[in-house]
């Protein structure tokens, strides 16, 4: 049984958001945790600034809701009444809305597909993902993938990024001529930093100077050691934060402690970058980006095809899994019946394994436990009257 739990934008605010928001190097040790509670075979987390959600592939009878809390050591009390708990075939459905960005902030955002195929891939690296919950992933990211190249979204901003760059240009009046420092180089920072370099604003990006390797910086930006960050953010017009750090980029006694201050503070990070208790400076974070999009700004029937399709896929893989147990007593019932002690035994039982296998591949869609144990029932009651039969000639 698919079973999962979450908090996201829709319930919980930042604060509440940010208490249970992990990094993708904290993911792995809270996912070999909750592996080996009891009921758990499997187990996947997906978290990003909007939303952290714990799919468990379950033996028993779990809460993945108290799993998370208990494995992050929060107090699950804090969040009483914000969790969502989905099973079964409401949390198949949930994870491809949840992949196709119709469950997004930013609706149809860009960012989704790709932190729904990290959740798996970090699943994948810590040894918790079986073989349920990786074709489930496989499948939303696939139907994700199709949401986004076979439909449209029409005049919405397809990242937050691209949300808290318009929110910034409406609050400084445009952002031609105006000076940017962007603390972060990852995906979020790199599209920050495009965004304000095409609408013509002067960008600065702060690199770490412990990265090795290749190191991307966005066209036309400079750049400036983060240790040295401060130094240049003085009488900025925005300062964009997006990085992945559990620690404050800015804290209040810095921009305190600053002479100019900078106009305006943009937070694209979750846990959150900039400290809330800085003061004096507007700052605009995670929940002031709001909700975008409607019905008139998708193409939802094709989504909702996609969504059905994907989900048929992964019922059908389902269905045929958990009919193999039967499967191999149908193999077993059918040898038992055409071997009669003579020739080569393995040669006869390969060639009825192979028969098995075709005859089922080829209906796989209509394949399920209950029809098969009906057909085993059917072949062992007509093995017991030929049985009886040849007992009585």
């Amino acid at each position: 049984m698919i079973v999962m739990a979450g908090i996201d934008y829709t319930h919980a605010n930042i604060a509440q958001r940010e208490a249970l928001s992990f990094v993708a190097g904290q993911v792995g040790t809270l996912l070999a945790d909750i592996r080996q509670r009891t009921g758990v075979a499997g187990c996947t987390l997906i978290s990003t600034c909007n939303r952290t959600e714990l799919y468990l592939s379950a033996t028993a009878i779990v809460d993945p809701a108290a799993l998370l809390c208990a494995a992050a050591g929060v107090a699950p009390e804090r969040f009483e009444g914000i969790f969502v708990r989905r099973t079964g075939g409401d949390a198949v459905r949930h994870l491809m809305e949840v992949a196709c960005g119709l469950r997004s902030q930013i609706l149809g955002e860009d960012q989704i597909v790709t932190q729904v195929k990290q959740a798996a891939q970090l699943a994948r690296e810590a040894g918790t993902a079986d073989p349920v919950l990786a074709t489930l992933f496989r499948c939303a990211a696939t139907a994700g993938k199709l949401a986004k190249t076979e439909t449209h979204l029409v005049a919405v901003p397809r990242s937050a990024a691209h949300r808290g760059i318009q929110l910034a240009a409406q609050r400084l009046g445009g952002l031609f001529g105006r000076r940017a420092v962007v603390i972060g180089n990852g995906e979020m920072g790199r599209i920050a930093s495009d965004l304000l370099v095409s609408q013509g604003a002067r960008v600065t990006v702060t690199l770490r100077t412990y990265r090795h390797g290749e190191t991307i910086v966005p066209r036309g930006c400079a750049t400036q050691p983060y240790e040295d960050r401060l130094s240049i953010i003085e009488g900025c017009d925005l300062v964009v934060s997006a990085t992945t750090s559990p620690h404050y980029t800015l804290t209040a006694a810095q921009v305190d402690a600053l002479t100019q201050k900078p106009a305006l503070l943009l937070d694209l990070a979750l846990p959150r970058d900039i400290d809330p208790a800085v003061e004096g400076v507007p700052c605009l974070n995670m929940d002031d980006l709001g909700e975008l999009g409607s019905e008139d700004t998708l193409d939802r029937a094709c989504i909702l095809q996609i969504i059905e399709e994907q989900t048929a896929r992964f019922d059908e893989w389902a269905a045929y899994r958990a009919a193999l147990p039967v499967i191999e007593e149908i193999k077993q019932t059918a040898f038992e019946r055409v071997w009669m002690g003579e020739g080569d035994e393995e040669l006869m039982r390969a060639a009825v394994d192979k028969t098995v296998d075709m005859l089922l591949g080829g209906m796989k869609e209509a394949v399920s436990p209950q029809l098969l144990k009906k057909t085993l029932q059917k072949m062992q009651k007509n093995a017991v009257q030929a049985e009886q039969l040849r007992s009585k000639a």
